[in-house]
């Protein structure tokens, strides 16, 4: 029998919470289209969590899916659990209130299972946050034997040796249905009457997208047992030390939330999503994306249509977006937006279309986009000139590029926003420079099709190379390229009296740590922990990201944050990521000797 919950915390929430929060309605839950279950008779409790404020997460499409795929088995509970805002933290902890789930107002720490979506690098300190407001310790070693079992996935598990101390599980590639065979695997585990360790020794030894590190030492290649060692040693007889993704072979038909639920709060995507591919024919260099979600699948246009339709009936959102890596190269869009146009266009709802990659597909576009909201068109072109897009794997011509965007401007777009990326390898300052003369190029365009300039916006990152990636074994470039790169920008830009160009760079610091954690071993967990106890929390946000909290941290495990990010890997160096999914090497060696032969 499934034990009886201790309590709920409505009644402090209501009383002790949502009077003294800024946003009282990311903490009430009750919005339309919740499922909740009672949590006394399910077999399996669920806690969905997401590190970052509700109006993020409510935007997650995975997490929808994933809430979609367990509770509709019916005596399977998930629930949904974000990470408060500073102001909400402030009070739980001066109130004693324990992290708790949106539809039941449960303890997190009643669950059987508390799942994180991890999909980078800066959310890690606020999943040991919510660990710590849940009441449970964030070291897995350190949590009692009926405590829940903590489990990753997303991105993050593909490089999940820096969070080898904090997690019980990492689950790898794709999971709507990886985690239904888990949840099988516990229920039928606890019928039997096996504890945590039973389960997650059985998850080890049946499931190939499975990593529980406590199973395993890191070691060198004498067998000495290391935190940055290369190998991986079984402590338990039995055990792979090889995992691969989870890959969902029927995509036409996975799962998909038929009725997502509607925010109280806005956020920041209110829109019906539709996935209609999965993976990326292309595979950019620097993409980690591109390698570790494959193969490439696709959903028919009518399936999609369906799709829309069903979750538009129960939403009522004024626009359809389409999701993919490469929404350009879907094979079918011409006659997908001709069907959604027929159907949504009477009821005056438009249809975005993201993550549009320049090719020759591109230029049918313009005929295509009597559906699509005008405002603007969104490019990642990453590169100004040919022959670094070829070194990076994205072989754009300009003759393409410029007959697309002028198409783009005769159907009327008027605002064009491009993304660029600084800090590959063969880069010189005339490429960097390159990015505002294309721009301005890009604006002027739109002269030859009505006589005004366009207005474009660029928005600049800085190469972090990524674990399962040709560019993983790379070192980042210099903080102070970056600086430099931004004042060759800003001075081009000012040269040519650009003012219908207007550059956003990301945060360097916030790219140097990324690099740094991204490609860590094991060593790092006393890096993030620390940083965690001094303060940090939301890194991916401005107002709360402190980078001298991290460099301490670094500093007091005896580490330079630069150098971490700076680091190299030679070929066929055995990486601590290497283990957990991804490509073959032999494939990124090849996509890496291409590159730096161009």
């Amino acid at each position: 029998m499934v034990p009886k919950l201790i309590r709920d915390v409505k009644a402090q929430i209501d009383r002790d919470l949502l009077p003294y929060v800024r946003k009282p309605g990311r903490y009430i839950g009750g919005e339309m289209n919740q499922v909740k279950k009672d949590l006394n008779v399910s077999a399996v409790r669920l806690a969905l969590c997401f590190p970052d404020i509700y109006e993020i997460g409510m935007s997650h499409t995975g997490l929808s899916i994933l809430y979609e795929a367990v509770n509709r088995v019916d005596n399977w509970a998930a629930e949904r659990v974000f990470a408060p805002w500073t102001d909400a933290e402030a009070v739980m902890r001066q109130k004693g209130m324990p992290l708790f789930s949106l539809e039941s107002c449960v303890p997190v720490r009643q669950f059987d299972i508390v799942g994180f979506s991890l999909t980078n690098e800066l959310c890690y300190t606020t999943f040991l946050n919510m660990l710590d407001l849940a009441g449970l310790r964030v070291r897995a070693a350190q949590r009692a034997p009926d405590d829940p079992i903590v489990i990753i996935g997303g991105q993050a598990a593909n490089y999940a040796e820096p969070l080898a101390a904090f997690i019980d599980m990492a689950v790898l590639g794709e999971g709507e249905e990886a985690i239904v065979s888990l949840l099988n695997l516990y229920s039928r585990i606890q019928t039997e009457g096996g504890d945590k360790e039973a389960f997650l020794l059985e998850a080890a030894r049946r499931f190939a997208f499975v990593y529980v590190p406590r199973f395993y030492a890191v070691c060198d290649a004498q067998g000495d047992t290391k935190p940055t060692g290369p190998l991986l040693r079984p402590r338990v007889e039995d055990l792979p030390v090889r995992f691969e993704n989870a890959v969902v072979s029927d995509f036409e038909n996975a799962v998909v939330p038929s009725r997502p639920v509607v925010p109280f709060v806005q956020a920041v995507h209110e829109r019906v999503s539709v996935e209609i591919m999965r993976g990326c024919p292309g595979r950019c260099r620097f993409c980690q994306a591109s390698f570790c979600r494959r193969p490439v699948r696709y959903r028919s246009p009518d399936r999609i249509v369906q799709i829309a339709t069903t979750q538009y009936a129960h939403t009522g959102y004024d626009t359809v977006s389409l999701l993919s890596l490469s929404t350009a190269d879907y094979p079918y869009l011409d006659e997908v937006l001709d069907k959604l146009k027929a159907h949504f266009e009477p009821l005056h709802v438009g249809v975005s279309v993201p993550s549009l990659k320049v090719q020759k597909q591109l230029e049918l576009l313009p005929k295509m986009v009597a559906a699509v909201r005008k405002s603007g068109l969104t490019i990642a072109i990453e590169a100004a000139g040919e022959r670094l897009r070829r070194l990076i794997n994205k072989p754009i011509s300009d003759a393409d590029l410029f007959a697309a965007v002028r198409a783009a401007y005769e159907v009327g777009f008027r605002k064009i926003k491009l993304y660029f990326m600084v800090g590959f390898p063969g880069e010189t300052e005339a490429d960097i420079a390159a990015i505002a003369d294309l721009c301005w190029h890009i604006a002027g365009l739109r002269k030859e099709v009505d006589g005004h300039m366009a207005s474009v916006n660029a928005a600049v990152s800085w190469l972090v190379p990524k674990a399962h990636t040709p560019f993983g074994w790379l070192g980042q470039k210099e903080k102070a390229y970056f600086e430099n790169a931004r004042a060759i920008l800003l001075h081009r830009k000012r040269q040519l009296n650009a003012r219908a160009v207007q550059f956003k760079f990301h945060n360097i610091e916030r790219s140097v740590l990324e690099s740094a954690i991204g490609r860590g071993d094991r060593r790092l967990a006393e890096v993030i922990e620390r940083a965690w106890q001094n303060g940090a929390r939301f890194d991916l946000w401005d107002e709360t990201f402190d980078f001298a909290i991290w460099q301490q941290a670094f500093e007091a495990a005896g580490l330079d944050v630069h150098a971490e990010a700076q680091k190299t890997f030679a070929l066929g160096q055995t990486t601590p990521w290497g283990h957990l999914g991804g490509p073959k090497e032999q494939i990124l060696i090849r996509h890496y000797n291409e590159a730096m032969g161009i």
